[in-house]
């Protein structure tokens, strides 16, 4: 497996097969776990299509395996990032870590994807209209 983050908070890793490993740890780790369970699978749900989709859940071990949603991104206009995480509520949930080290680039269809879930929230009364999403081209990476 190939690590890309070890932290006090999560190691992730990246397995030969392309699927994603992470481990909570650190303070509130459980609280952390299950709420980036739950959220992905309401996300899943919804039908969001630009968020890992949740393949394993090890409760014992604070461990989920994700698919991968592409490499990191480097640079990210502040205009582009502020729709992606906006296109994200009109899924029912709010990020609360909208950040550059949350957006993921999935070269198999050219789409900026958003990551790292254990601080987010679901949203009451959330309309979660997929159907008026963001337009795609102004979240692609073809701009």
């Amino acid at each position: 497996m190939h690590e890309v983050k070890d932290t006090l908070r999560a190691s992730v890793r990246i397995g030969y097969d392309g699927r994603v490993h992470k481990t909570f740890r650190g303070p509130r780790a459980q609280e952390r776990f299950e709420n980036e369970v739950k959220v992905l699978k309401h996300l899943e749900v919804v039908g969001c299509p630009f968020v890992p989709r949740l393949l394993e859940v090890d409760t014992a071990n604070l461990k989920i395996v994700t698919t991968n949603c592409g490499t990191r991104v480097e640079r990210l206009d502040e205009d582009r990032k502020r729709k992606l995480f906006a296109e994200l509520e009109n899924y029912g949930v709010r990020h609360n870590d909208p950040e550059l080290r949350n957006v993921t680039y999935r070269r198999s269809d050219g789409r900026f994807c958003v990551i790292d879930f254990e601080f987010a929230t679901i949203l009451e009364n959330a309309n979660c209209d997929a159907s008026n999403p963001t337009p795609e081209s102004d979240l692609d990476g073809t701009h």
